[in-house]
């Protein structure tokens, strides 16, 4: 074969997806795809009715979604409560006194002047590569009337995690030209909504009211193939994992013909690490290292502030993996990505 033959057919084997993480930018259906080795992970969306960027679907290197479907797509089953848990996303509760959390297109429209959004400005780079994927985008955390509160700039890191996979997400967030309080809020801060299959079998029926006072009732349903688990790296377990610190927490059971685990990893150079974790049974996985008051039931509180033109970093690892990890791989993992300075 030629010199040139053999360079035709490296650059082909290059540009095939296989082998490679494509980050492929739609912005007229206000969209990124992401895929590994021609297979879907996921999707970057901003589009209505969306109120902040989300990542979804996110599904397992077999294809199998390990997100809710509702209220994008739902699935048969599934449950219907709290619209604004979509996918994998950051917002907070109090900002300022607003509500970034909770909005959704459900909030009637008498309070949506209280509501905060994460608006998509811009798509700043994406890159594709044999090794990672990078997306880096530039998002607003704006009011109702449109006045920016913070400029969010992240960068996700797509990456292939043995069988598994991994994403990064690393965002500064910076106050423009007024004073930023987080106030200490259970409602955040990096979150996904899980399928139903992960949840934990839920037992009794419960009322959840979150910052503003609003009620949503979780009802006790079918927990036929409702198989979820969570593990935390300081030995909690079930139901016990909520409300408590950990480095990591992982969420293993049974999704469509497989096992997996979803970890989320927080970095030590966070504010508030080790994490707080809203993990609850219902299918909400989040890490909250700034509502710590409702978690230490008063004994400690945090209300991180941002002087004008001022800027903080949170660095968040999510592995999506084949089986019950155990915990010694978890640790491992955590202590990989505790090394990394982004």
């Amino acid at each position: 074969m030629s010199l040139a033959a053999v360079l035709l057919m490296a650059a082909a084997v290059s540009a095939s997806p296989v082998g490679r993480i494509e980050v492929l930018p739609h912005e007229a259906d206000r969209r990124v795809d992401v895929t590994i080795d021609g297979k879907p992970f996921t999707e970057y969306l901003w589009s209505e009715p969306l109120t902040k960027p989300v990542l979804f679907p996110i599904l397992t290197a077999k294809g199998t979604p390990v997100t809710r479907g509702f209220p994008l797509e739902p699935r048969p089953g599934e449950r219907t409560d709290h619209p604004h848990q979509v996918g994998l996303w950051m917002s907070y509760g109090d900002v300022n006194g607003v509500d970034f959390w909770n909005n959704s297109p459900a909030i009637p429209a008498e309070q949506r002047t209280k509501m905060g959004h994460g608006t998509h400005r811009r798509i700043v780079s994406a890159t594709s590569g044999r090794d990672e994927g990078r997306l880096r985008v530039a998002i607003e955390w704006t009011l109702a009337d449109g006045t920016v509160v913070l400029d969010e700039d992240t960068t996700f890191i797509f990456r292939r995690a043995g069988e598994g996979r991994s994403l990064d997400r690393i965002s500064r967030l910076s106050a423009r030209r007024i004073p930023v309080v987080f106030a200490d809020n259970k409602e955040g801060f990096f979150g996904m909504r899980v399928a139903r299959s992960l949840e934990q079998p839920s037992k009794e029926p419960a009322t959840l009211t979150d910052s503003s006072g609003r009620t949503t009732t979780i009802e006790a349903i079918d927990n036929t193939g409702v198989t979820g688990h969570y593990r935390t790296s300081e030995g909690k377990e079930g139901d016990a994992a909520w409300g408590t610190r950990a480095r990591w927490v992982a969420l293993s059971g049974r999704v469509g013909d497989e096992d997996a685990t979803v970890a989320m990893l927080d970095h030590p150079q966070n504010p508030g690490a080790p994490a707080y974790w809203h993990a609850r049974g219902y299918g909400l996985f989040a890490a909250n290292p700034l509502g710590q008051k409702v978690f230490s039931e008063g004994r400690e509180e945090l209300n991180l502030k941002l002087a004008p033109h001022k800027a903080v970093t949170f660095r968040y690892r999510v592995l999506i993996l084949p089986g019950t990890v155990p915990a010694p791989e978890l640790d491992a993992a955590w202590k990989t990505f505790s090394q990394v300075a982004h």
